[in-house]
């Protein structure tokens, strides 16, 4: 389970975790020229902005209300709306009509995909499927198991891992070849490819190794785990810039606001999970938790706004999308910057 899926199990309200595979693409990181895709999450970094991405929970239901009212206010203070994939291994609706409901709504969907439900063919036609659509970003994972879930008897698929999906995906687009070898003759899926990464889990020296397998496989930007140990997570990314990784990828630092320190306790608890004792003593002792809360989310960013090789910042405010736009705003990175989009040739569906 990802530590911002505790944080949803514990403060009612991730990126799911990854495996290792064969390293091989070139990343085309923060130095790696001009755009690829017409994502404006690429091109938002890509121009040195300090980019937003934030996170939508689709829900247990075919119900689309929530995920449009939502990507509505939550697409003019992010430059990207990340769709979750029956995270936690509950069943939900899919990351990818939720992706195209964002897409009814103006946003920008970053379509969160799992190894575990899906086998490399599966994989195949759903990106397919959702570049037709219009969907320019992916977030590849490997996905909580099962056994968290709401049917442990299900038997997981993991037929590639995360690492050979990003390979899969970057092969689709930039060479345009489906895993087996075969030509994409036309319309190749031209999407923004990322992955996740964990800075917290033991051993420690090797978090930095995993992320150098993840940028060699073709990821082009990362998204973090949530952080709450900010020292630790410094020490990780002066790791990075060493290995000269900040330069390969665009780094978004995970922030997770919660509403108790019963949440920030539950937390702990997670395997691979670090939270100060101050952090702690801290929420324990403020007079409106959720008030608290936020305050060290905010505070948080203004930190990692000025850390070397940090990109921007993931916001996982699980079952709380409403309060975003408050710390957007107060981390004073609102408005979000104006970047000219070209529309994707390929996106042969209207969606409307």
């Amino acid at each position: 389970m990802t530590a911002a899926d505790a944080a949803q199990a514990a403060a009612a309200a991730g990126a799911g975790g990854q495996g290792d595979g064969a390293a091989g693409a070139t990343s085309g990181g923060p130095r790696g020229g001009g755009c690829r895709t017409s994502s404006r999450l690429e091109r938002v970094l890509r121009e040195g902005h300090f980019a937003v991405t934030c996170e939508i929970g689709p829900p247990q239901s075919s119900k689309s209300e929530g995920i449009l009212k939502h990507a509505s206010v939550l697409k003019d203070y992010s430059d990207g709306q990340n769709l979750t994939d029956n995270q936690t291994a509950i069943v939900r609706l899919c990351s990818l009509a939720a992706a195209v409901h964002v897409i009814r709504a103006g946003g920008e969907p970053i379509m969160q995909m799992t190894a575990r439900d899906r086998n490399r063919i599966a994989i195949q036609s759903d990106i397919l499927g959702a570049a037709s659509l219009g969907v320019r970003n992916i977030l590849c994972l490997a996905g909580d198991h099962q056994t968290f879930g709401n049917h442990p008897g299900a038997r997981n698929v993991h037929d590639i891992d995360s690492l050979q999906m990003v390979q899969m995906v970057r092969a689709m687009r930039d060479e345009k070849k489906f895993q087996c070898g075969d030509q994409i003759k036309s319309h190749e899926p031209r999407m923004f490819v990322g992955a996740a990464a964990n800075p917290f889990g033991d051993p420690f020296e090797f978090r930095v190794r995993r992320l150098a397998k993840k940028i060699a496989a073709g990821a082009e930007f990362i998204q973090t785990q949530c952080i709450f140990d900010m020292d630790r997570f410094e020490k990780w990314m002066r790791m990075v810039r060493d290995e000269g990784l900040d330069e390969k990828v665009f780094i978004l630092a995970g922030i997770t606001p919660v509403k108790s320190d019963k949440a920030l306790k539950y937390i702990r608890t997670v395997p691979g999970m670090k939270v100060p004792d101050e952090l702690i003593k801290r929420m324990e002792g403020a007079a409106d938790k959720k008030a608290e809360g936020v305050n060290i989310a905010v505070e948080m960013i203004q930190r990692l706004k000025e850390m070397k090789g940090v990109h921007g910042v993931h916001i996982m405010a699980i079952a709380w999308e409403s309060i975003v736009p408050e710390i957007v705003e107060r981390a004073g990175l609102y408005p979000r910057p104006e970047v000219e989009v070209e529309e994707p040739a390929e996106a042969e569906v209207a969606v409307g």
